[in-house]
């Protein structure tokens, strides 16, 4: 390839970078309300869009520009599927933050209606943590003690 066809390529590809970056401002501008007042795109559409313009620039970028296009297919997949299975990570980490943001949610609940963990002996499992109500307490605090004397008979 001549520099002036490696000169082409390059500003070709500038050209739809930038143009691809101002339907990406425009989206977000519009879905926003900024350009018609009182008009929004809905989160279903506009993050997507933006989303899938943002993988396509970075597609394009490691095609042409790191010269993927010029590879072997083995070296090409060997930078892919890491790069697929990090998003999958990135995927799969904000879905178990978010249920523990939940669970979190619920215990914080829990507490805040007067539960208490209370620890009550087990025979055959050792110690085990409930959850009980704190006007309950008193009656597990008995239960506890009961089986602590029933464990201490046992031996």
């Amino acid at each position: 390839m001549s520099p002036e066809e490696g000169k082409k390529i390059v500003f070709k590809g500038m050209i739809l970078l930038g143009i691809i970056t101002l339907i990406e401002v425009f989206i977000a501008l519009i879905g926003n309300g900024h350009v018609i007042p009182g008009f929004h795109l809905h989160k279903l559409i506009m993050y997507p869009a933006m989303i899938g313009f943002s993988m396509y620039k970075a597609y394009f970028i490691v095609y042409e520009f790191m010269h993927m296009r010029y590879e072997v297919k083995s070296l090409a997949m060997s930078v892919i599927l890491p790069t697929v299975l990090l998003i999958w990570a990135t995927i799969a980490f904000l879905d178990e933050g978010s249920y523990w943001k939940d669970s979190r949610a619920q215990i914080e609940l829990l507490n805040a209606n007067g539960y208490v963990k209370v620890e009550v002996p087990m025979e055959s499992h050792g110690d085990h943590q409930e959850v009980a109500p704190v006007g309950e307490n008193s009656q597990m605090e008995g239960a506890s003690d009961e089986s602590k004397s029933n464990e201490a008979e046992k031996h």
